[in-house]
């Protein structure tokens, strides 16, 4: 079966940093895309940030740009988001996404399959 699942989440200072981890079970991330999303109560899912697995190309939402990376982990299967100088309009649950097609990687429709998401609180 395959799955996504999210780790790292938590309540972290405004000024501090978290890494999110997006483990894969039951296929390998080879051919893939992942994406990294995130939803605040009330709001839409909006992308954060997204990594080809082959190329390693990246690209990132501008709200974030030069603040979080996304980087991939070839012999863990994973995907992470180091999430550095964190604001209090950074929370959210935070999902992580892959795909095997080449649409939009900024678009949620454009996603196969799901994690069920973890919470980051930024709060002092």
């Amino acid at each position: 079966q395959l799955q996504l699942v999210e780790s790292g989440g938590g309540l972290v200072q405004p000024g501090g940093s978290l890494r999110l981890s997006c483990a894969a079970s039951g296929f390998t991330l080879d051919n893939y895309a992942i994406g990294w999303f995130r939803q605040a109560p009330g709001k839409e899912r909006e992308f954060v940030a997204a990594i080809r697995w082959n190329s390693g190309r990246t690209t990132y939402a501008d709200s974030v740009k030069g603040r979080f990376t996304i980087s991939k982990d070839n012999a863990k299967n994973t995907v992470d988001l180091q999430m550095n100088n964190l604001k209090p309009e950074d929370t959210a649950v935070y999902y992580c996404a892959a795909t095997s097609g080449l649409l939009n990687l900024r678009i949620p429709g454009a996603y196969d399959y799901w994690g069920q998401g973890t919470q980051v609180t930024v709060s002092s």
